[in-house]
C-alpha cells in the first residue's frame, strides 16, 4: 500500500474529521498522553508572554493540550486539513488561541513571526519531507525556543513493532472500516511502522541542528510505540550577536 501524502492526505483528514474525536476517545489515554507531552515543555509562568506554536493540531486535541500547560500562552494552531480545522473551531476557545489553514511548510512563508515553543503531535512521519520540517521549525523558533514532539515511533523492538500491528488490525483499522475511512487508517498502521525509530528520530533532531535532544517514552500500552522528543532550539551567544 502507498502511503497517503500531501492533498491526498489531507483530503482523507477532511473526511475522517466527523467521526476523529469518537475514534481516538477509544484510545485509552490518548488526551492524557498529550497533555503529559505538552507539560514536557515546561513552559514558564503558565505560558504568560510567550507565543506557541502548535503544528498539525487537528480537530484540537493537541491545542486543548497546550492550552492546559500553558493558560496563558497565545497560541497560534494550523493544520493542512479544512475539515479537521472545521471540526476545531466548533469548540469553545479563549481569545488568545488562533486557527489557520496551512501546512506545516506553508508556516513560514505566513509572516507570523518566530515563537517560543513549537509543539507537533503526530505530525512528522505524515510529511514528505521531515528535514525540510525541522529546518522550518528551527527558523520559526526563537533563540533558546523549546520543541516538543508527540509521535508514533517504535523503539525498534520487534515486540513493539507486532504489538502495533496487532492493535492496528484488532481494533484500529476495523473501527476506522466502520467510520469510512479505512484508507486514512491503513494508511496510520503503515506510516509508523515506515517512519523512523524513536532512536532514529532522535538523531534526525540532532543532525537538524537542534540541542538538547531528549526522548521520553510515555506509559501504558503505548510505551515504545509513542514517544516525546524534546530538543531546543540554540541560544545565541554573545560571540553568534556581534
Amino acid at each position: 500500500m502507498t502511503l497517503l501524502r500531501d492533498h491526498d492526505l489531507a483530503r482523507a483528514f477532511d473526511h475522517a474529521s466527523h467521526s476523529y474525536d469518537l475514534l481516538t476517545a477509544l484510545n485509552p489515554g490518548y488526551r492524557a498522553d498529550l497533555a503529559r507531552s505538552a507539560r514536557r515543555l515546561r513552559l514558564p509562568d503558565g505560558g504568560a508572554g510567550l507565543r506557541v506554536l502548535d503544528l498539525g493540531c487537528g480537530t484540537g486535541a493537541s491545542t486543548r493540550a497546550l492550552l492546559r500547560a500553558a493558560p496563558y500562552a497565545r497560541i497560534t494552531a494550523v493544520d493542512a486539513s479544512a475539515g479537521m480545522l472545521r471540526r476545531a473551531l466548533t469548540k469553545t476557545w479563549p481569545d488568545r488561541v488562533r486557527f489557520r489553514h496551512l501546512t506545516a511548510e506553508e508556516v513560514s512563508t505566513a509572516e507570523e513571526g518566530r515563537y517560543d515553543a513549537v509543539f507537533a503531535a503526530y505530525l512528522f512521519r505524515n510529511v514528505t519531507d521531515p528535514d525540510g520540517v525541522l529546518a522550518t521549525v528551527r527558523a520559526l523558533l526563537r533563540p533558546g525556543g523549546r520543541l516538543a514532539v508527540h509521535e508514533y515511533s517504535l523503539s525498534g523492538s520487534a515486540a513493539h513493532r507486532a504489538l502495533w500491528t496487532a492493535v492496528c488490525h484488532g481494533v484500529i483499522i476495523p473501527a476506522g472500516t466502520l467510520s469510512g475511512d479505512r484508507a486514512l487508517y491503513r494508511h496510520l498502521w503503515r506510516s509508523v511502522l515506515a517512519f523512523d525509530t524513536a532512536p532514529e528520530f532522535a538523531a534526525r533532531l540532532t543532525e537538524a541542528g537542534f540541542t538538547g535532544v531528549r526522548t521520553v517514552p510515555l506509559a501504558g500500552w503505548q510505551t515504545g510505540i509513542v514517544h516525546t522528543f524534546l530538543a531546543r532550539e540554540a541560544a545565541v551567544t554573545p560571540r553568534d550577536a556581534r
